[in-house]
């Protein structure tokens, strides 16, 4: 097992991948109408350049047209220091974006293939000494069995919840903020989910600043949220914002653009 749980946010590189004009049609579980794609790649940059300043160097792929959501390309594979896995994705449109990504991440990790079930990206969240996994409505039970006997032979438990309904994944609604501490919507942080883990509940009405990267000795937040921003502060993190406005209108957010290693 890792001798050293702050490795689960100590990061050096970063994949992402280029949006597509396409993006504007990419899935969500509410139409609150179509991002624009100017808008995106310009937030995209930004995203980027955050990264960057948090100390990563940040690999880039070019733009799948005939894959709206592969910008999001934390949901096909799941990467820890031992190496990655190749997650199966129950979206039929988005079953090629396992195979797009491995071409990406063969570079840089050593890659196992999940065999049954299927697992989002988004609903696995690293602590450094365990995974905890939502059950979703992309994550099932055979997927995370799948997933833990791979998990197994690296020295880690992963551990599946019951997600409260109204979160796409795990990670919509929560972040590592460091090795004993977690951020949290709410309606996650008293289901108890996160037991033997301290809590830190989003301020009303910022519950999709939850969606957050600590990155390095960075905590990178979505732009708007002020008062999430000052209480990370006041808590000793070091804050910096980018926005997100167009990922969110496709249910996306901060961790799903960039896979982090």
């Amino acid at each position: 097992m890792l001798s050293d749980p702050a490795a689960a946010y100590r990061f050096t590189r970063a994949i992402l991948r280029e949006p597509a004009p396409s993006v504007v049609s990419g899935l969500r579980a509410e139409d609150r109408g179509d991002p624009s794609f100017d808008s995106f790649l310009s937030e995209h940059l930004a995203y980027r350049a955050a990264l960057e300043a948090a100390g990563l160097s940040v690999h880039v792929e070019p733009a799948l047209p005939e894959l709206p959501d592969s910008v999001f390309v934390e949901d096909p594979a799941f990467v820890l220091p031992e190496g990655g896995v190749l997650l199966r994705m129950s979206a039929p449109s988005r079953e090629e974006e396992t195979d797009e990504i491995a071409d990406a991440l063969a570079a840089f990790v050593e890659l196992t293939e999940l065999q049954q079930g299927y697992v989002d990206g988004g609903d696995l969240l690293f602590t450094g000494r365990e995974v905890i996994a939502g059950l979703s409505r992309r994550t099932d039970e055979e997927g995370l069995q799948a997933l833990s006997r791979i998990l197994a032979d690296w020295g880690y438990p992963l551990r599946p919840v019951a997600m409260p309904e109204g979160l796409l994944h795990l990670k919509t609604g929560c972040a590592l903020l460091d090795e004993e501490t977690v951020l949290a919507v709410p309606l996650l942080a008293r289901s108890g989910v996160f037991s033997g883990y301290r809590v830190v509940e989003t301020p009303e009405g910022e519950e999709a600043a939850a969606n957050a990267l600590r990155l390095n000795a960075v905590m990178l937040i979505a732009s708007g949220y002020r008062e999430t921003a000052e209480m990370l502060s006041v808590m000793g993190y070091e804050v910096l914002t980018t926005p997100v406005t167009q990922a969110e209108l496709l249910d996306g957010g901060l961790s799903c653009m960039s896979i982090r290693f």
